[in-house]
């Protein structure tokens, strides 16, 4: 097969094929009297396994396992494949996570007490006993970066604004279902930065999407390498004994 073969296959310029050979993600190949490359089913299978993995972890990931594949390394290549799908499930429960946070908001609020409604703030108890939390737990909150309320003039006590209240009540909700910070913290993050539930859910329908995309993507990806590993270790005859 010649270079223009393999791009057409996988849809992409002959030079896309010469940087895979360069880069080490097809195996060595041949050349002919006159130097031109020539590959073969193992390089058309090496080249699929690599576009599929790029779609799955990154291109990045993609080339480590790939070099592991070349290097005859078939532990380090089936890590690699490992530690993608490790990576896609802790991505699926961090949207579980912040689903969860969503349809928190998304029930009735409490009634808010009439100073908070004034837009005044409520103080860090009045805060604590309306999400039947401790105040040392909103404190804790606030050090690690979740909240951030604003403070009284010339006290400098915390006053909490709605938008205070709703979040310390997602951390609340979180924290009983035995959420990291960390991970409340990309739930925030997201709520902030889409600007509302409505807006966060079609963002989590889109990840999801994509999440389901890069699974179907390792999927191809491990047929390709399957074969790519097989040339490896080509299959021994069975013995008269396991014949028997």
């Amino acid at each position: 097969m010649r270079p223009v073969d393999l791009a057409r296959a996988a849809g992409i310029s002959t030079q896309q094929i010469r940087n895979y050979a360069d880069a080490g993600i097809l195996p060595p190949a041949p050349r002919t009297a006159a130097g031109h490359r020539r590959f073969d089913e193992g390089h058309l299978d090496a080249l699929l396994a690599y576009r599929a993995l790029a779609g799955g972890c990154g291109p990045q990931a993609a080339q480590a396992v790939m070099l592991a594949v070349n290097a005859a390394d078939t532990a380090g290549a089936l890590a690699g494949l490992d530690a993608a799908h490790a990576s896609l499930h802790e991505q699926r429960l961090a949207l579980a996570a912040t689903r969860k946070a969503v349809e928190a908001v998304a029930e009735p609020e409490p009634a808010l007490p009439l100073p908070l409604r004034a837009s005044s703030g409520l103080p860090i108890g009045k805060v604590a006993a309306l999400l039947g939390v401790r105040t040392s737990a909103l404190r804790t909150w606030e050090s690690a970066g979740l909240l951030s309320p604003g403070r009284a003039p010339g006290t400098g006590y915390r006053r909490f604004g709605p938008a205070d209240v709703r979040d310390a009540r997602i951390i609340a909700v979180l924290r009983q279902s035995h959420y990291r910070l960390p991970q409340i913290r990309s739930v925030l993050d997201d709520l902030r930065r889409t600007g509302g539930r409505e807006a966060l859910r079609a963002a989590l329908a889109d990840r999801n999407a994509t999440l389901v995309r890069q699974a179907t993507a390792l999927l191809e990806a491990a047929g390709h390498l399957h074969r790519c590993l097989a040339r490896l270790a080509p299959e021994e005859p069975a013995s008269p004994t396991a014949a028997r």
